[in-house]
């Protein structure tokens, strides 16, 4: 039986054999965070020559991308991306997801948002009838923490902060388990529309457009 870890190796294979086509001299590949995006950028250092850079949406990622021998652009720098490839905590068939277990969901929203083509790489444990089991990440500016959580458990949430924990933006996550999502986008912009919330880490009103979902037999794939 595959290990945990096969199956992320499996889905960043995946996505390094979709992605090929799009490797082009003047291609910027966008670059997600977490465990299966870090095996992503392993396997990417092999097609360095074949694209200009990449953008990174952590500080994490781009140094793993610099180590690899990869060029690392600052989004501002960058017009078009044709792929965004990243990982997610949880996803549903509609392509939705839960993402930000890593801290990084404001700059992966903000990358992805660039990009024309998001493809999820996970394994095929994050595929959710519905989404909310994982608990939610929502990034706030400190001086909100307490107004924001109050906010939350009126919605019926439970927000934990994370310990220990800043962001590259340099601010701190509220983890809100307890929510029942039914209609993600409608709770991906009522959460974004509460003063000192940076965002939240529903990935709903920009989904992936396709999922590559390592499984015991093979590759399974949702979307395009």
């Amino acid at each position: 039986m595959l290990s945990q870890h096969d199956l992320k190796e499996q889905a960043a294979d995946a996505a390094l054999q979709y992605i090929a086509p799009m490797l082009t001299p003047e291609a910027v590949i966008g670059v997600g965070t977490g465990s299966t995006a870090d095996l992503f950028i392993d396997g990417l250092a092999a097609y360095r020559g074949q694209f200009r850079a990449a953008v990174a949406s952590s500080e994490r990622s781009a140094h793993r991308l610099a180590q690899a021998g990869i060029l690392v652009l600052d989004l501002n720098q960058v017009q078009s991306m044709p792929v965004y490839v990243d990982g997610a905590d949880e996803i549903n068939a509609s392509l939705h997801m839960i993402k930000g277990g890593g801290g990084a969901l404001t700059r992966e929203k903000i990358v992805a948002s660039v990009a024309q083509q998001f493809v999820c790489i996970a394994d095929e444990s994050k595929l959710v009838g519905q989404l909310g089991k994982f608990p939610l990440p929502i990034e706030v500016l400190p001086i909100a923490r307490e107004s924001v959580a109050r906010f939350v458990v009126f919605l019926g949430g439970i927000p934990t902060l994370r310990q220990g924990f800043v962001t590259d933006n340099g601010n701190q996550i509220l983890d809100v388990s307890g929510l029942s999502i039914t209609d993600a986008c409608a709770l991906e912009q009522t959460l974004n529309n509460v003063p000192g919330v940076v965002t939240n880490g529903l990935f709903a009103m920009r989904p992936a457009d396709v999922a590559l979902l390592a499984t015991q037999t093979g590759i399974r794939r949702l979307g395009l």
